[in-house]
């Protein structure tokens, strides 16, 4: 048998796309956390259909998983594939525009079909022609026939037996790219134990995926991705809501107070609910509420009753929690809020990441109600940044938010397992003199009042919406309010204490300083990179800390020439930093189309900024 050729590669972009029943997002899971095995660095892009149960082989229903791996730090899940996996022609037709030129399309040909070309709105039977994907390779692969001759003598029905090709497409993916089968060998066997026929054929099919590559040798070529360079540890794969629950474990464990979820279940948020209800083991306390109100309003009790308290919503449920944050600004308990941002206004586009609720984050409350405004900016980071909200929230009293988006909350990476040793402790303001406590008395450098638990002898006090003087008495007098007012947004404001100077990726000065936050990190990094290695005088500042900003952050922008501040929205941040920091001349790039930014095209927005 003739040899197939092996091409090593730095890097590699594949992507799994079929309909939402195809089992793309565990086919494509699988093969990252093999690759994360090996010791390859990932970055994975779940990209779910906005529509439910849409029509079978139509384009709205078209479910899709990009992982780029490699033997050097990666940081996307890459702007085009070098691989796609086709399940159907609405997968080719919804992905045509994520190829990179040159690559590899491999198809289940006996999905390619009049009955389907018609579902996906071809209208010809030569989709690769109609979408002008003639230069790339495109390997035609007898899936489902295979898959239902690999299972023939199971006594499986045809649904049943079709529910298996995935298996078939990673086989064959797993032997492209020289990736063991052990792995996801041992997952199936976990996962489907009290069901062994389905294991039988899960088996059999990825293995007959991996031999039929073996028998493609004089088609295609294997290969070779070496594993990435990485500090010695106990890694896991992880993606974002994981490790925003995680996050929020250790803090509870730091603080020694136990930890209270209350949450509706929300696209793309509700995995941190569920992740966190599953760990009664280490105390946490989960409610499940009947809407978003219900969520925050036990949450806040919660944390009068000294509970870390949070709870977890995206947009749309942002909004119908407004009030109660307000009362948790007004009553000053502490209270970590998590938004996993998605696609809007209203429902939006429900699967689809964005970064619009930023100025609902800051402002989206009645009254001068300040909060403070946390951003995780890679998917393992929202462990640090969870950990960061629920100590800010407990050692200054107050509610904070921390906003994730849908591209950080279902993407995934390898994240090193912290130590707790290594994690800084948390110091909750509990009061601890009953014979002077005053409820509404404050600590001079932070202003925090004290935080007293009910049924504590000696800490009586009144608790609720309205205005109150330093005794907890109701108040209406027109000066305690201003004075009120201004305390509660220094207090904000002095938390500036608590968080790191800015930091700037490249130069310390220069022509071009890229700005951004949250999620688009790993876009901005990237695009800085190459951008530097080209000879560009680049630099990036990207902000986790949103209110209070940074202390240095106009030091950091006085030495830059221009600022191209680039956001998932149509200019929030921007707004914020010319009413904050005004005298500086700022540029913006935006996108708002539910996915996330690629570094072409920001590569392409700095260029022009230095070519004018």
């Amino acid at each position: 048998m003739k040899e197939a050729k092996v091409i090593e590669m730095d890097e590699v972009a594949i992507r799994f796309s079929g309909d939402s029943g195809d089992g793309m997002q565990l086919t494509g899971t699988l093969f990252s956390d093999a690759s994360a095995l090996l010791g390859n660095d990932i970055s994975t892009f779940p990209d779910y259909p906005a529509e439910i149960r849409a029509p079978q082989g139509t384009v709205g229903g078209v479910s899709g998983f990009q992982v780029q791996f490699g033997q050097k730090e990666v940081n996307t899940p890459g702007d085009y594939a070098h691989v796609l996996v086709a399940m159907n022609p609405a997968a080719v037709k919804a992905n045509a525009k994520f190829m990179k030129p040159g690559g590899t399309i491999i198809y289940d040909k006996d999905a390619f079909n009049e009955k389907n070309f018609r579902k996906a709105n071809f209208t010809t039977d030569d989709p690769f022609t109609e979408l002008n994907l003639i230069d790339y390779v495109k390997i035609g692969v007898p899936i489902t026939e295979l898959t239902q001759e690999s299972l023939k003598d199971l006594g499986l029905d045809n649904k049943s037996i079709l529910r298996s090709k995935n298996m078939f497409a990673l086989g064959l993916v797993c032997w492209m790219f020289n990736r063991p089968l052990d792995y996801i060998e041992e997952f199936i066997t976990s996962k489907f134990s009290s069901k062994p026929t389905v294991v039988q054929a899960n088996m059999r099919v990825l293995h007959a995926g991996y031999n039929y590559g073996m028998n493609l040798q004089h088609m295609t070529p294997r290969y070779m991705i070496n594993p990435a360079p990485i500090e010695p540890g106990l890694y896991r794969n992880i993606n974002g809501n994981q490790a925003t629950a995680w996050g929020l474990l250790a803090a509870s464990e730091k603080s020694g107070r136990p930890l209270f979820i209350g949450s509706y279940p929300i696209t793309p948020a509700t995995e941190i609910l569920q992740t966190l209800a599953e760990r009664k083991d280490l105390g946490v306390k989960s409610f499940q509420a009947e809407d978003e109100i219900a969520g925050i309003t036990t949450a806040l009790g919660a944390s009068f009753a000294g509970h870390l308290a949070v709870t977890s919503t995206s947009g749309p449920g942002f909004a119908l929690k407004s009030e109660a944050i307000g009362l948790g600004v007004m009553a000053e308990l502490p209270l970590v809020v998590v938004n996993v941002q998605r696609g809007g206004p209203s429902t939006g586009l429900p699967t689809k990441t964005e970064q619009s609720d930023l100025l609902q984050a800051l402002y989206g409350r009645n009254g001068e109600s300040p909060v403070a405004v946390i951003a995780a900016s890679t998917p393992s980071d929202c462990f640090w940044y969870a950990f960061t909200a629920a100590r800010i929230a407990m050692e200054r009293m107050v509610p904070v938010v921390l906003l994730t988006d849908g591209f950080l909350g279902n993407g995934s990476e390898p994240w090193k397992i912290p130590s707790m040793a290594d994690l800084p402790d948390i110091h909750p303001r509990i009061a601890k003199n009953p014979g002077n406590y005053k409820p509404y008395e404050r600590d001079g450098n932070t202003l925090s009042r004290s935080w007293a638990f009910p049924g504590s002898e000696g800490f009586a006090h009144r608790i609720g919406g309205l205005e109150k003087n330093i005794t907890g008495n109701v108040s209406h007098d027109p000066d305690n309010h201003q004075k009120n007012c201004e305390i509660r947004e220094a207090k904000v404001q002095r938390i500036v204490d608590m968080i790191p100077d800015l930091d700037v990726y490249g130069d310390p000065e220069g022509d071009v300083l890229l700005v951004g936050w949250g999620g688009t990190f790993g876009h901005m990094i990237s695009t800085v990179r190459e951008l530097r290695r080209k000879g560009k005088n680049v630099s990036l500042a990207h902000f986790n800390y949103i209110k209070p900003l940074p202390a240095n952050t106009g030091e950091v922008f006085r030495r830059f020439k221009k600022i191209l501040v680039c956001e998932i929205n149509l200019g929030q941040f921007v707004a914020y930093l010319r009413d904050k920091l005004p005298g500086f001349t700022y540029y913006q790039y935006n996108k708002v189309k539910g996915l996330p930014f690629t570094v072409q095209e920001l590569e392409d927005a700095v260029t022009k900024l230095l070519e004018a």
